[in-house]
């Protein structure tokens, strides 16, 4: 048995030897076939470089052939051009001198017309000129006719006025005049409702008017005065005579002011107050501005003295007071009028917010429909330029 096992592993050995020279045969006729190969394709490299060489040198000498042909070819055509571009300008320019002139002409044409018509303007602005110089010289002429007549007129109103103040120094004309201008102050202010002239009191006096103004006020008394005499004295004559004349004067401002205080001031029937109208301005002045003690007395008596100004001024603030009371009298229906006028904002400003909403839908409405237009109109552009290879889709809620 156990030379069965030597034989064994001796053969074993013989045959591992035998693949073991097979394996090195085999290594050196591969080895030597890579070197015929390898020896091979660096002749065949050095083959292809040489033909490469060839045909880059080839290559380079029919680039610089070609290149001086096209080198030729492009002067040429440069030349050519350049000639065209040369007989294009002088074409052009020939063009533009023709175009000049023909302006030029066209121009001076222009400028003989415009000068013969300027000419025959100029003519018409003199023969205008001296028309409007007769008319202005005949106005003028026609005007001192009219300063003559107002010349005319001037003085006879000159003797007029002489004839006024005539009637003036009548005591019964004077007081007529007053009355007439308060009358005239009074209606020109206040309504009718709110005056009555020639008004006879309870106790039988009668004055020239009565405001009947709202409440606590009351009924008013106006009565006109004119102490003119003695004003016109204080300013004629000597030192002594305008002294008299003024101690006369304030005499008889203090008489009117007693007068009217008694006569026109009865308790719960008028006023606590009455008022003295001095027709004029100057008189007026002349009581406020040299006799205080006169305005005080007549504060005092609770008599109020105006002139033509200064009683347009208290009739404007009782017409105020009037309008004030009307409207506190009419304060409710206001206040009715301006819930209603509340209510009817309301429902307004509601319909105004819906409005805005239906606005801006529509608004937003009309977006969408200009984005389906958009997109519709360029379909119809791709469909005009055949481009149907991916058309675009059009969604249907857009």
């Amino acid at each position: 048995m156990l030379e069965l096992s030597i034989a064994i592993l001796i053969l074993l050995v013989v045959l591992l030897f035998v693949q073991y020279r097979q394996a090195a045969r085999i290594s050196q006729m591969l080895e030597q076939q890579h070197r015929a190969m390898l020896t091979d394709l660096h002749d065949s490299h050095s083959k292809l470089g040489d033909r490469t060489l060839d045909a880059v040198h080839a290559l380079q000498t029919r680039l610089e052939v070609l290149r001086g042909e096209m080198l030729a070819q492009t002067l040429e055509k440069l030349a050519e051009q350049g000639r065209a571009d040369q007989e294009l300008i002088q074409t052009a320019f020939r063009n533009a001198v023709q175009h000049l002139a023909g302006s030029v002409e066209a121009l001076e044409k222009k400028v003989d017309a415009r000068l013969e018509q300027i000419s025959g303007r100029v003519n018409e602005r003199l023969d205008e000129g001296f028309k409007k110089t007769n008319e202005t010289f005949a106005n003028v002429m026609a005007r001192l006719a009219t300063i003559d007549e107002a010349q005319k007129k001037i003085d006879g109103l000159t003797t007029n006025m002489v004839s006024l103040q005539d009637l003036l120094g009548d005591k019964r004309s004077r007081g007529a005049f007053g009355e007439v201008q308060l009358e005239a102050l009074v209606r020109n202010i206040l309504p009718q409702q709110a005056f009555e002239m020639q008004y006879t009191l309870p106790n039988g006096n009668r004055a020239d008017c009565v405001l009947k103004l709202p409440e606590p006020t009351g009924m008013v008394a106006v009565d006109s005065k004119f102490p003119l005499e003695n004003y016109h004295r204080m300013f004629e004559g000597g030192d002594a005579e305008r002294a008299q004349a003024a101690r006369q004067f304030k005499a008889d401002v203090k008489k009117h002011v007693e007068d009217i205080s008694a006569k026109y001031i009865i308790h719960d029937v008028t006023s606590d107050g009455a008022v003295m109208f001095v027709p004029a301005e100057a008189v007026f002045a002349e009581i406020h501005a040299r006799h205080p003690d006169v305005v005080d007395y007549a504060m005092q008596r609770r008599v109020w003295v105006v002139s033509p100004t200064t009683l347009m001024a208290v009739l404007n603030t009782a017409r105020a007071v009037m309008k004030d009371v009307e409207t506190r009298k009419q304060v409710h229906i206001i206040k009715d009028e301006l819930g209603k006028l509340g209510r009817e904002f309301g429902r307004f400003d509601e319909r105004m917010r819906k409005l805005a909403d239906h606005i801006r839908q529509a608004h937003d409405d009309a977006k969408d429909v200009q984005i389906t237009s958009e997109k519709i109109s360029k379909r119809f552009t791709s469909i005009e330029r055949v481009e149907l290879d991916h058309p675009a889709a059009l969604p249907d809620d857009s």
